[in-house]
């Protein structure tokens, strides 16, 4: 993937958390975690385990002994509201114990998802964490850390009664979420097959958010959606048998801290900090809480 992302509120089985990662907006709802308790932020202590990095923090970062981060706080199981107000999440328990290394607690702040890189180059963030794929566009404005491994994955209703190609959607009305890597780097390509073959174009229905999206497939407003691979198999889960995955997952990619262009120190002292969650074992049962385990790496790198 390249650009990114991302819990729905039905009624009914369908009770996902809300407000906005692969999206932009912020919205309303709730939703449990599998521990089914709110993600907690970091004691202001060093971890006791592994190197002590707070000699790396940026100097308003360590005067302030919190990391204020921007999230589209609606792409579960990354990253998600609970009880409408707690933003929980993959993403949030992984970078909650990033920050204990150094000391300091996060500060989640639901924003757009594409709001995000501009509040961190405006100073608006200390960083951005919200399933944001690396690609050669972001590295340009932003350092990133990679941390996660993710691709593209389909879904359509149960069955597939649209009889939905992902290979040739042509005609088809298909959910996507603004601003993720689905809507601006996929898409066009598969609607331009789909001109050059002068079959119908792709009817697309562009959602601020992830769920809104996931919703419009599970309603019958879209034939199929495509999103992150977690959050579509997060997706499938949840709404207990409605939907069910369409191909296989693709394009493959890392998923990256975005960290101001400036800090490149901080932003190396982070991989640092992944690497000894990594080697205590912190690291693999964090993804694994949240059935993401498949999706580790090794190789923690900025800007990889």
């Amino acid at each position: 993937m390249s650009v990114v992302r991302r819990t729905l509120a039905l009624s009914g089985v369908l009770v996902l958390a809300a407000a906005g990662c692969g999206s932009n907006s912020l919205g309303g709802g709730s939703s449990t975690s599998p521990s089914s308790a709110p993600s907690s932020a970091p004691s202001s202590a060093p971890s006791s385990s592994g190197p002590d990095l707070s000699g790396s923090l940026p100097p308003k970062i360590k005067s302030a002994g919190k990391i204020v981060v921007g999230v589209d706080a609606s792409y579960p199981p990354n990253e998600f509201l609970q009880g409408g107000k707690t933003v929980v999440g993959m993403d949030v328990d992984l970078f909650n114990a990033v920050a204990q290394k150094f000391g300091v607690t996060v500060d989640w702040q639901p924003a757009g998802f594409d709001t995000i890189i501009t509040g961190v180059q405006g100073g608006k963030y200390d960083m951005g964490i919200s399933s944001f794929t690396i690609n050669d566009k972001r590295k340009a404005q932003v350092n990133m850390v990679s941390y996660f491994s993710a691709g593209t994955l389909w879904a359509t209703a149960k069955g597939n009664p649209k009889g939905v190609n992902p290979d040739d959607a042509c005609g088809k009305t298909i959910a996507v979420q603004k601003g993720t890597t689905q809507l601006e780097d996929d898409m066009p390509k598969r609607q331009a097959k789909c001109k050059a073959a002068g079959k119908p174009e792709i009817k697309l229905v562009v959602r601020e958010k992830q769920d809104q999206a996931t919703a419009d497939l599970a309603g019958g407003k879209a034939d199929a959606m495509l999103a992150d691979s977690p959050v579509v198999l997060y997706a499938i889960k949840q709404t207990s048998g409605q939907l069910e995955q369409l191909g296989e997952i693709y394009d493959a990619a890392p998923y990256g801290y975005v960290v101001p262009k400036a800090q490149t120190a901080f932003a190396q002292a982070i991989v640092e900090a992944l690497k000894s969650l990594d080697s205590e074992g912190t690291y693999k049962s964090t993804l694994a809480k949240w059935n993401n385990d498949s999706g580790a790496i090794t190789n923690f790198a900025v800007n990889p």
